[in-house]
């Protein structure tokens, strides 16, 4: 398992943020950043900025864990609640960047996000040469395409299984040609990976170099949630253990037990853990059944 919710802001976004922010010149550094997130990008990117020196101005849901807003201000960034949903979140993040000059940081449809994400899979076949398989948790993409980008450039044996919920399966759709359009809307435990619109760079990389793609229920995710935390005693959001509910439920995808699991964030509202853990007992009765 490769811990990303041990990273400094609680998830892999760090990776890409920075290395985004790290590429600005001092002109665009002046304009500020402008963005959009459900959380995870929104604490990688104020904490990038900061560290530069960058005022940032970045949109999120009204219904953010407050756990992630309270983060994001604490790194220094001017927070704006919009909307039900990242997709509210984004396009008013879109409005006000036609309205001012601020660079506008995607959080995973950008080409240097994209190879900041790359990173984690660089890391794990370091640490795990003997690795077969790697499975990824998805939203947009961002992780996705930077990991099966990397692989396939140095490890093309390796296969690259991408995961997301039912209730948000866009790249799923996309991937598997269900569908090309985005979703209506959409709603998970999984806020960090609940995403109506593909991205446009993400899903062509995705399409090219992933092997599979699968989805896991809502009940699945939560039973992976709460498996962390009482046998392992780690703290795993639900975007996070997307991908471990998938090697619970598919057990092909570890069939040689060289398989790689990315647990991308740990960032967890306390005040839903009664809510995970009914969803899991409920799931943990139909497989007793």
């Amino acid at each position: 398992m490769k811990l990303e919710n041990m990273q400094k802001t609680g998830s892999f976004k760090l990776r890409g943020a920075y290395y985004k922010i790290s590429t600005l010149n001092e002109i665009e550094c002046a304009r500020g950043v402008i963005a959009a997130s459900a959380g995870n990008h929104a604490q990688g990117l104020a904490l990038s900025c900061s560290l530069r020196g960058i005022k940032s101005k970045i949109f999120m849901p009204e219904n953010a864990p407050l756990s992630k807003i309270e983060a994001v201000k604490s790194y220094g960034a001017n927070i704006v609640l919009e909307g039900d949903n990242y997709q509210a979140a984004y396009e008013a993040a879109k409005r006000e960047k036609a309205m001012n000059e601020g660079v506008f940081v995607h959080p995973f449809d950008d080409y240097d996000v994209i190879a900041g994400q790359s990173t984690v899979a660089l890391e794990m076949l370091q640490q795990n040469p003997e690795l077969k398989t790697i499975v990824v948790p998805v939203g947009g993409g961002g992780l996705l395409a930077g990991i099966a980008l990397a692989v396939k450039s140095v490890r093309p044996d390796v296969r690259v299984v991408g995961v997301q919920s039912v209730n948000a399966s866009a790249v799923f759709q996309a991937f598997t040609g269900t569908s090309k359009k985005s979703l209506s809307r959409c709603s998970s435990i999984a806020d960090g990976i609940a995403v109506v619109k593909p991205g446009e760079i993400t899903v062509p990389l995705i399409s090219k170099y992933v092997d599979e793609m699968v989805t896991v229920t809502e009940e699945q995710i939560a039973y992976a949630m709460m498996f962390m935390l009482e046998r392992e005693k780690v703290v795993v959001e639900g975007a996070g253990a997307a991908s471990l509910a998938a090697v619970l439920f598919y057990s092909h995808l570890v069939l040689d037990q060289k398989t790689g699991i990315i647990v991308s964030g740990g960032n967890v509202d306390p005040v839903k853990w009664s809510l995970y853990k009914g969803m899991a007992d409920k799931l943990n009765l139909k497989r007793i059944s």
